[in-house]
């Protein structure tokens, strides 16, 4: 259960199921349609068709379970494929009053499903993040939880970034075949030079789990035999990772040119220089970069000291460090990242967006069912203002939050 101190936060939430919503300006991310009615059944999208068409005379045309969105800009849900935690929680905590606590917060910013992402730590603890996920994984009361995204043990310690040295390890075939029995885990991200690894990547891929390449020293060819095995994504391109040099180009020369990678890109000003936002958008490709927040459990508070992984983390102006300095996670949510976005890259909404929707959606491989808005998906939609505020967030057709009365 949810403590007392918490339930404020449900009030901002609405159980209302709606059947229409009407006068709807869509973004599906790829099209830009105006003044279009979006048909829902069984929290999925029935039909959309332009509001002026009539509706039957068979049709339910009252106005009860009717959402009219004039002022708004309709976007497919946010979809954040990597965070820990936020509000105080973190997925390490491995109870299901902080994945509660995530999922409200993260569907107070737009975003209609996530993958809690764990940090290195012990076999024990990882595990028990796992099984917690497992078991509340369909019981939270706002966005979404898809499943696990494991962020090491098995990665390169000379790019530790803020992940905790004691943990570091090798792949161990007992320990990772529990994770995949857990069903939960749909994302790694691995160090692919580490021993071991080959084989490790092929178990996963057979078992259809997707894996990122991040905190890493993989040389080019590294990289490039990793993809060949199966690889497919990148975790916070440049940052814990062999940068780009002109005659060696490292983990971030290869991720920039393999056209089968995903390149997850952290878009808060402090990770990244806009420039280099700019950069890795153009190098990739709008249809192969994911905006992320990789957000510790310090978003959505105050400055102050907090724990990641069993490490102290001090947060000063919404900038996460350890210790010795490094960046350990982020305070920013996906919603503010598509903003900022939008201005570092100079591309409009509509050009961000699939970064944030439809982009992560295939790269989990759930596109037939997330990441955009055409019937026979799921009801998961993010309501925008004039600002690209988050004005409203859907999920398979329940108004999970909203700051503003609808008709």
């Amino acid at each position: 259960m949810i403590k007392n101190q918490y339930l404020h936060i449900f009030f901002r939430y609405n159980s209302s199921m709606y059947k229409k919503i009407i006068h709807a300006d869509l973004f599906t991310p790829y099209e830009h349609l105006l003044d279009q009615t979006i048909e829902l059944k069984d929290g999925k999208i029935h039909a959309i068709f332009p509001s002026s068409v009539k509706i039957s005379a068979n049709a339910e045309n009252h106005k009860e379970g009717t959402l009219d969105a004039r002022g708004l800009m309709i976007a497919p849900g946010l979809i954040d494929i990597h965070i820990h935690g936020c509000m105080g929680a973190d997925t390490m905590d491995a109870n299901q009053e902080s994945l509660s606590k995530m999922s409200i917060f993260l569907g107070s910013h737009g975003i209609t499903s996530f993958l809690a992402t764990t940090v290195t730590n012990s076999q024990k603890n990882i595990q028990a993040a796992l099984s917690a996920i497992a078991r509340f994984q369909n019981d939270l009361p706002g966005a979404r939880l898809l499943g696990a995204h494991i962020e090491g043990p098995y990665i390169n310690i000379a790019y530790k970034g803020a992940q905790n040295p004691q943990f570091f390890r090798g792949p161990h075939e007992g320990e990772y075949r529990e994770w995949i029995e857990s069903g939960t885990v749909k994302l790694i991200t691995i160090a692919p030079e580490l021993d071991g690894m080959d084989k490790f990547i092929e178990f996963c891929t057979s078992h259809d789990i997707e894996l990122a390449i991040g905190h890493s020293q993989a040389n080019y060819d590294q990289v490039i035999h990793a993809a060949n095995l199966g690889v497919r994504q990148a975790t916070h391109l440049f940052n814990g990772m062999l940068g780009l040099h002109h005659r060696e180009p490292g983990t971030v020369g290869a991720i920039l040119t393999d056209e089968r990678i995903y390149a997850q890109i952290i878009t808060d000003g402090i990770h990244l220089h806009p420039a280099i936002v700019k950069l890795a958008i153009a190098a990739k490709g709008v249809e192969k970069t994911i905006l992320i927040s990789d957000a510790m459990r310090a978003t959505g508070l105050e400055n102050g000291k907090y724990d990641l992984g069993g490490q102290e983390v001090t947060v000063v102006d919404g900038e996460a460090r350890i210790a010795n300095g490094a960046l350990a996670g982020s305070t920013l949510t996906l919603d503010a990242a598509v903003r900022n976005t939008m201005c570092f890259s100079n591309l409009d909404f509509q050009h961000v967006l699939p970064m944030a929707t439809s982009v992560p959606a295939k790269a989990l491989r759930i596109d037939h069912r997330k990441g955009s808005i055409q019937a026979g998906h799921d009801a998961d939609l993010t309501f925008f203002d004039e600002n690209y505020q988050v004005a409203a967030t859907m999920v398979r057709g329940e108004l999970i939050f909203h700051s503003r009365e609808f008709e």
